[in-house]
């Protein structure tokens, strides 16, 4: 078994990095709010008072955070986990930051650190029964290393060189997006011409939106939307994608038009809510959570 630090112990995190413990791994946590380390420590996790004392003498250090900034602040600053790595050990992030980030970051720490990305696509429930799916952007030896770690965490799946994994999370966020504001737009339309919910839902089952009605049908009749997945994170990694459009020279009339309507959902105060509250907020309703 390895010893692995973890850094980051959110809604995702905390069930990750449970998993890690319960597969029997030596594990070293650590959180900016110490207080959400409690439950894995009384497990038999050890806490770290910093990024760097976490990393410092793990084979792999793990990071799960919610955004770009969270991110360069627990790798890059004052007590940073860059200080404490070195050749021979695997830093492996897991957050959905975009490949610009990746890049920024692996850049910084020395030689011989092997940077692998290895964002995760499911849900809390997945991520606490170890059912997502992981998209790992490294080199084929690092891969090879990395492998029997996430293997405790889901299926995973090595889609290219270093930055390939965090660009298909883009890609696999982009269609999120989109998909859930079509969802919204064709019960906004559906309803204004006399059609009735059930029945526009039970077409769409079979539509090619099927997947994401049957997953969030429930809540859109319910009107409760209790956050699996939270609109703001959505609307983050949407920012995220239009942001690597432009670097990329693309223009992205579809994916522009479905941030809007999660930028509306976040600012009417769906933003802890699930990112499928959206619903409501194209529809005209109050999602509840």
């Amino acid at each position: 078994m390895a010893k692995i630090a973890f850094l980051g112990l959110g809604q995702m995190g905390t069930p990750m990095a449970t998993r890690l413990l319960e597969a029997g791994h030596a594990l070293t946590v650590w959180n900016r709010t110490p207080d959400r380390a409690k439950p894995l420590a009384s497990r038999g996790a050890t806490v770290a008072g910093s990024p760097a004392e976490a990393g410092a003498g793990a084979a792999f250090a793990i990071t799960m955070l919610a955004t770009p900034q969270a991110l360069t602040d627990v790798v890059l600053g004052e007590h940073g986990l860059v200080r404490a790595l070195g050749p021979g050990q695997v830093y492996i992030d897991m957050s959905t930051v975009g490949p610009h980030t990746i890049r920024l970051i692996a850049a910084r720490f020395p030689k011989g650190v092997a940077v692998v990305d290895a964002p995760v696509r499911g849900s809390i429930s997945q991520a606490a029964e170890g059912r997502l799916e992981i998209f790992v952007g490294a080199g084929d030896e690092d891969f090879t290393r990395v492998r029997p770690i996430l293997e405790s965490l889901g299926s995973v799946g090595h889609v290219g060189g270093p930055g390939a994994g965090a660009a298909m999370k883009l890609i696999a966020n982009l269609a999120l997006g989109v998909s859930i504001a079509a969802v919204g737009e064709s019960l906004a339309l559906g309803e204004a011409l006399g059609l009735g919910r059930a029945p526009l839902l039970n077409m769409l089952e079979g539509s090619q939106l099927g997947p994401v009605v049957r997953a969030k049908r429930a809540d859109i009749e319910s009107g409760h939307y209790p956050p699996t997945f939270k609109l703001r994170h959505a609307d983050k990694d949407l920012r995220l994608v239009m942001e690597a459009a432009t670097a990329a020279n693309r223009d992205l009339k579809v994916s522009a038009a479905a941030k809007v309507w999660l930028d509306a959902g976040v600012e009417r105060g769906a933003a802890d809510l699930d990112y499928s509250a959206v619903v409501a907020t194209i529809v005209g309703e109050e999602p509840k959570s």
